[in-house]
Formats: structure tokens, sequence, C-alpha cells
């Protein structure tokens, strides 16, 4: 038995859809594409939905259309994997980090404000590990500022919160369909937006800044015309992937709800283990085999189940012991101004933010997707409380 932290599940009938896509007309630029956008913005009641090649490269995209620009600020968490920054540094923008609240592994939105200056262009916060953060309240900080907002919903998809989707007051919203995520695609990303004209300027930036709308081109020579309008990458998706995530996508609701299973059989197993602070949650009481995800008032998505050690210095141990076991765990992630780049490039200091540096000292991600079974969950179980029992004796001794 070899239980890793994440991974994809892919089925015959994934395999099928994949298989007649490549044997189709077109399996790239085709209407796949358009499909695959259209399902995931009728669920998430979401005007837009543009796919792109990964999540990272859709951050920038949203940077770029919200009009980051060189000496302009970003606001982002300290905590979180790089590409949310990242995607504001690619435009030239210095990365303002935050600090993350222990209540909710998110961004402290009462800090936000200390943080923005005259020259503070985008906030972008992250639903880390699946629970999401207050949309609300970041946009009422944006508007009194005047200031724009991305959602990092890389761990995200179908969460929910007062009874709505998690996507709502946010400028754009970016999925991931990284293998270990809820959809995998193999790689790729989304945004979602209700604004037109930002949906129109990451689509013509994720194929080279290029219109080949009539209306649009000023040289017209022929109905084979397109015109470079301005800069822009190849960030495109192909069909193959589309259609993957099209086939995972059905399974959404499933794969929502296994995953809450999973973590309130966790919270349970681990509620009396007095070494351990499991993750921020909603009620889950409610929560079983019949519950309807879509229409529930607060969902985590449960992307991950961060774990953390009262006493850190035990976390590679635990580690360890784990791997020894053939049970791989994950530690999210190593604090963004950790890395040399953000020390050398903006003057950040590995003591900063010491909330993320909390949490991170002491997190370690336990194996959750939606496919775990529950032979293997106890498995997990058993040997997490095995080896804080071991390290009790030894100390006793």
């Amino acid at each position: 038995m070899k239980i890793p932290y994440g991974k994809q599940v892919i089925t015959e009938a994934n395999i099928k859809e994949v298989i007649k896509t490549l044997t189709a007309e077109l399996i790239t630029q085709g209407p796949k594409i358009e499909e695959f956008e259209t399902i995931i913005a009728d669920y998430h009641k979401a005007k837009h939905a543009i796919v792109f090649s990964n999540g990272t490269t859709a951050l920038h995209a949203a940077y770029h259309a919200l009009g980051t620009k060189a000496g302009d600020e970003i606001i982002a968490p300290a905590m979180t994997f790089v590409a949310s920054s990242n995607g504001g540094v690619y435009c030239g923008a210095i990365p303002k980090l935050v600090d993350i609240t222990l209540n909710t592994y998110c961004i402290d939105i009462n800090k936000i404000e200390e943080a923005i200056t005259n020259k503070t262009k985008v906030i972008c916060v992250v639903s880390m590990a699946g629970y999401p953060v207050d949309l609300p309240k970041i946009q009422k900080i944006a508007k009194k500022h005047n200031i724009k907002f991305i959602h990092d919903a890389a761990h995200a998809i179908g969460s929910r919160r007062n009874n709505s989707f998690n996507i709502e007051n946010a400028d754009f919203t970016m999925f991931s369909f990284h293998p270990v995520k809820h959809i995998a695609t193999g790689e790729g990303g989304m945004l979602l937006t209700n604004n037109d004209e930002l949906a129109s300027k990451v689509r013509s930036f994720r194929t080279h800044g290029i219109s080949k709308v009539k209306e649009e081109i000023t040289i017209y020579d022929g109905p084979w015309s397109y015109e470079m309008l301005g800069l822009g990458h190849n960030f495109r998706m192909c069909d193959i992937q589309c259609a993957l995530g099209i086939s995972q996508f059905r399974h959404i609701e499933e794969n929502l709800r296994n995953r809450n299973l999973i973590a309130k059989r966790y919270n349970e197993a681990f509620k009396n283990t007095e070494e351990l602070i499991i993750p921020p949650q909603f009620d889950l009481t409610n929560i079983n085999e019949n519950t309807n995800v879509k229409t529930t008032e607060n969902l985590h998505s449960y992307h991950l189940y961060p774990i953390r050690l009262k006493d850190s210095d035990k976390r590679l141990k635990l580690y360890e012991f784990l791997k020894e076991n053939n049970i791989f765990a994950q530690v999210h992630y190593i604090p963004v101004h950790w890395h040399k780049f953000y020390r050398d490039e903006f003057g950040y200091k590995k003591e900063d933010f010491p909330v993320a540096n909390e949490y991170y000292k002491g997190e370690l991600s336990l194996p959750m997707y939606h496919s775990l079974t529950q032979e293997e969950q106890d498995y997990v179980i058993e040997k997490v409380k095995e080896f804080f029992a071991q390290s009790k004796l030894k100390v006793a001794s």
C-alpha cells in the first residue's frame, strides 16, 4: 500500500473521452475548449470562463488584464505557492506580502489596508487548502481604495460561503487543473469573470494578442486576416486536455462530497490528539453520502488536509515515519518570503511574517484525494497516532 498526499483519478470513461477527441478533426483550438469553459461557467453561475495552459499563466493574464505594470504594487499572502504573487511580478510589479491568520490559513484581511499605498494596483487572495476566503470583505476594501482583486482559487473549485459559490465579488477567480487538484487535465488553469471587457482582454492575451474580428483589425485584407493588437503569449489549452476536464467535471460533486467525508473522519480521529491542530473547517455534522454540495451553505473543498504539529521539532520525524510506512505526506508551502528571489529582489527576510512562519514550521499535509479509501484513511490515522504514542513512550522512558 502506497498512499501519496494527493493524486489524479483517471477512469475508463475519461480515457474514452480523450481517445474520442484524439480522432476528431481538431485537437487544439477546437470545440472542446468552449464546451469545457461553458460547463464550468454555468455550474458556478459565472458569465465567462477562459481556459489556460496552467494556473500560473491564468494568473499572469489576470494581472495583465487588470493593467498591472512596472512600478505598481500588488498584495498577496506570505503563505501560498509563489505563482499567486509571481503573476504580478511577471508584469513588473512589486509584491507587498501580507501575513495570514491561524483561524483560516488565508490572508489576514485586517492587515490588508496596512499594505495599501498609492501604488497598489491589485490584491490577490488565496482560498488556502480549499477554505473559502471571505471575498465580500476584501471587495469592500478594494472598492474603498479603487483597486482590483484576484481570487486564487486553485484549491477551491466548487467552494461555497453563505449560500454562494466563492467566485463572486472578485474581478477574476482562478482555478487550477494540475493532477493533484479536484479536476485533472495534465496541466491547466481557468479564469472566471463577469466582466465582458476583462474576458476579452485575457482571451486575447492567451493567444499572442491576436484578433480575427474584422471590426478590430486596422489593416483588413480579406477573410484570412488577423492582427496582433497587443503583446500576448501562447497560453492556450488544447482540446485533448479539455476533453479530459469535461469528463472529470461530471463527477465534481462526488469529488467534493468525498473530500468532506474524508475530512470529517480525520477531524473525528484527531480531535483528541493533543499534539495536533486540525485545519479550519465548517460544521460537517450534516455532511453525508447524500449531501447536495451544490446547495450547501458553506463548503470547504479540501484540496489539502493540513495538520499542524504543536511541537514543530517533531514534524520531520513524523514525515519520515509516515514515509517509512508508505504514506507520503507533504508540506504546503515554503513561505513566499523565504525564497531567494524574493529576498534578493524585494528585500524580504526569513523572519518576516511571524504567523506564516509559525504555520509553516508545524504544517504537514496528510493524504487527501477523493478516491482515498476508508481502509487507506484508517491506515493513515493509525500510523499518525502510533507515531505520537511512541513519542510519549520515549519521553516517559
